[in-house]
């Protein structure tokens, strides 16, 4: 991303001998037909069929308990990197499965979905042209009651993510006053996605030659930055965090293992107030069941700062991100 943000070094010859700002704010982003909170419209993956469903939601909680990939607290970051709980925007699934017990392996409970995939890129990936991309509270996926198991009972939701896209601050050294502004995240969490063309935030992307362009399938960790600079214009770039350092939550990974570089996250259903229960479907459904996959965003994004600062700074070219995992999930059943 180096590359793209090395203009701002211009800006510093442009503005030298102008006096800096004493107390930098955040620039306004220009009016757009689309509201930060809608870059894609809402879809819903749905089976056909009357009576009451069984719906999913997403719900983004940056004060929910953040976790390592085994499902332990994790409060701490390494030496010489920060992070931030990121206003989130969207989020996109690529398959949930209901597992009734410990020991199902991946794939051996009741798969619900599983989204488009193509070998485009060379092997199969995500097709994300295909993605269902929401907002928090909007349905992403519903199926009537009537075409699940009656009486069957599942302790563990596994959901794959595949997508998210939320907003940032950043700081750029090389502005008058060291500029602080938004940015918006565009990232890749699927074990491979095949992306030809994306919207960040204002914009469509194509992924760059750096990253080795439209026409190939992207690792997990594959990521677009957009920001809109009054006076300059929209800087966007784009990069691959390292291969394994996207957190993925499995605290059952012992008894059933997730095949690394995947994105599926496991968690136990619970009642509403977080309490452990099963999801059980019933004989004679008469309501809908909703259930709202909780999700941490609690400094979900992470990346290296050599200063210490706290800030990204992707002018800088060597603060990057190195892990955008959602940091746990708590799927809440309510009846």
């Amino acid at each position: 991303m180096k590359h793209l943000f090395s203009l701002l070094l211009v800006c510093v010859l442009m503005y030298s001998c102008k006096k800096k700002e004493d107390e930098p704010t955040p620039e306004e982003t220009p009016t757009t037909t689309e509201t930060p909170e809608k870059i894609y419209p809402d879809t819903v993956w749905t089976s056909s069929g009357t009576g009451p469903k069984l719906i999913f939601k997403f719900n983004f909680d940056s004060t929910q308990v953040r976790l390592d990939a085994f499902g332990n607290p994790m409060n701490t970051l390494p030496s010489g990197h920060s992070a931030y709980s990121p206003k989130f925007n969207q989020m996109a699934a690529h398959y949930i499965e209901l597992a009734p017990g410990d020991m199902t392996p991946l794939g051996g409970g009741n798969i619900l979905y599983k989204a488009s995939e193509t070998t485009a890129g060379g092997s199969t990936a995500i097709q994300f042209s295909k993605s269902t991309v929401v907002r928090e509270g909007v349905t992403f996926y519903s199926i009537p009651l009537s075409q699940l198991t009656a009486g069957a009972s599942y302790k563990w939701l596994r959901l794959s993510l595949s997508y998210q896209n939320y907003d940032i601050p950043y700081k750029a050294n090389a502005l008058p006053g060291n500029h602080i502004g938004t940015g918006t995240v565009a990232s890749f969490l699927g074990y491979k996605t095949y992306v030809t063309k994306y919207k960040i935030k204002d914009q469509d992307y194509v992924p760059s030659s750096s990253v080795g362009g439209p026409n190939v399938n992207h690792p997990q960790g594959y990521w677009g930055f957009e920001t809109f600079i009054n006076g300059y214009g929209y800087w966007k770039g784009d990069g691959q965090a390292p291969s394994g350092s996207t957190t993925v939550v499995n605290p059952n990974f012992a008894n059933s293992p997730i095949p690394a570089g995947s994105c599926v996250v496991t968690a136990v259903f619970t009642d509403v107030n977080g309490n452990p229960l099963n999801l059980t479907i019933p004989t004679t459904p008469t309501n809908d069941i909703i259930v709202t996959v909780s999700l941490s965003t609690n400094k979900s994004f992470e990346f290296v700062d050599p200063n210490g600062d706290g800030y990204y700074q992707p002018e800088t070219g060597n603060e990057y991100p190195v892990d955008m995992g959602i940091r746990g999930m708590i799927p809440k059943v309510q009846y």
